[in-house]
């Protein structure tokens, strides 16, 4: 077969490896659609950097406000959320090859893949935020911003080996995302919107959507992970939003609060809440009957029927006149539980009943007084004779 032909289809070949090792890494019990171990490491990737500028405007450069950005961003996180860990494919105005950012990430074994970048357009006046995911190519201006960020490989020494002749400037190289696995779609998109919906309703800023593209970095990693354009440095006004200190923090914060919806979500799907509250410090009140008392690494299934940043009484005027309600502290947020029952198949019919009431309830495992992942908990069970 033709050179290039050959060189595409080991290409499609490596991408399609990585894929399926993307799904072994993905829990399979949930189908691979939500981590087993909830949101613990986050890449934060600042594109472009050194000698490749990305992007330019009148007065800046992308790669710069790129980096302020994810710097912010990555301090959020960190002073807020200090369950997560933060890694960074750079914290200054360096080079990183595309292949290198992918592995870091992949090394890192992270949860989430943040690529931050700044947008161009040859219209001064296009302007709004975007979220792009790994996905099918498609003929409109989306495919402009693939081959604009895919285009730093070109910069790479040996780049046709490297990426096993892989050409950001072809549109037949770009069949393959249209083959891929869809491992962490569903998920990148989820974390997509979650990051749109602050840009739109808290930064003001005009809402572009999630969109599907074939994003290189994004195909080598294996995580969830998307692309945001924060913005058009191609228009003027956008362009000194994108510069001020104030345009970079309102929308480094918004992407902090995606990630924070994002993370609750996930979170809240594996059960994997950290109570920070020891079994005899939680607060039981408004029962008339003293709490049931769990054996030593005893799992207990419960029901958990509100959460809220603010602690609200326990009493029964306050929860539909449940008189056995639990509340445990996480981090800023209080989580409040119902029921006690060594069966999990006791705590799926209560939680139906409880639904009536709370129609966002959920089970619940806890061990020693503290939360443990449902999956876990099952297993153990299981093993037990």
């Amino acid at each position: 077969m033709p050179i290039y032909i050959k060189r595409l289809s080991q290409t499609f070949l490596v991408l399609t490896f990585l894929a399926c090792m993307t799904g072994l890494k993905a829990g399979t019990e949930n189908g691979g659609d939500v981590p087993s171990k909830g949101i613990r490491t986050v890449v934060i990737d600042a594109g472009h950097g050194g000698k490749d500028p990305g992007a330019t405007g009148r007065r800046g450069k992308e790669k710069d406000i790129a980096l302020s950005i994810a710097l912010m961003t990555g301090k959020y996180i960190e002073e807020n959320i200090p369950d997560v860990h933060v890694v960074y494919t750079r914290q200054k105005d360096v080079y990183v090859e595309l292949w290198k950012r992918a592995e870091i990430a992949n090394k890192a074994e992270a949860d989430l893949f943040i690529s931050i970048h700044v947008n161009a357009h040859t219209k001064s006046s296009v302007h709004g935020a975007l979220t792009l995911v790994l996905g099918q190519h498609r003929a409109d201006e989306n495919f402009d911003v693939a081959v604009r960020e895919n285009s730093v490989i070109l910069l790479e020494d040996d780049y046709e080996t490297r990426y096993e002749g892989f050409d950001p400037r072809s549109t037949e190289s770009y069949i393959m995302f249209t083959l891929m696995q869809k491992t962490y779609f569903n998920q990148s998109i989820e974390f997509g919107d979650f990051v749109q919906d602050q840009f739109r309703e808290r930064a003001g800023r005009k809402d572009l959507g999630v969109r599907e593209q074939g994003i290189y970095v994004l195909a080598r990693t294996s995580m969830p992970g998307v692309l945001v354009e924060t913005g058009f440095i191609s228009n003027p006004e956008e362009e000194k939003y994108l510069l001020s200190k104030y345009g970079q923090e309102i929308i480094a914060s918004a992407i902090f609060r995606g990630f924070r919806e994002y993370k609750e979500e996930i979170d809240r799907r594996t059960n994997l809440a950290v109570v920070r509250v020891e079994p005899d410090q939680a607060e039981i009140t408004g029962t008339d009957q003293p709490a049931v008392q769990a054996l030593p690494d005893q799992i207990i299934f419960r029901i958990q029927i509100s959460s809220s940043k603010h602690k609200v009484p326990t009493d029964p005027a306050s929860f539909e006149g449940y008189r056995d309600v639990q509340v445990t502290q996480d981090g800023r947020w209080y989580k409040y539980l119902t029921g006690h029952e060594p069966s999990y198949h006791h705590a799926l019919e209560r939680c139906k009943k409880v639904k009536a009431d709370f129609p966002d309830a959920f089970v619940v495992a806890t061990k020693n007084g503290k939360l443990i992942p449902l999956n876990e908990a099952l297993k153990e069970i299981n093993r037990q004779p």
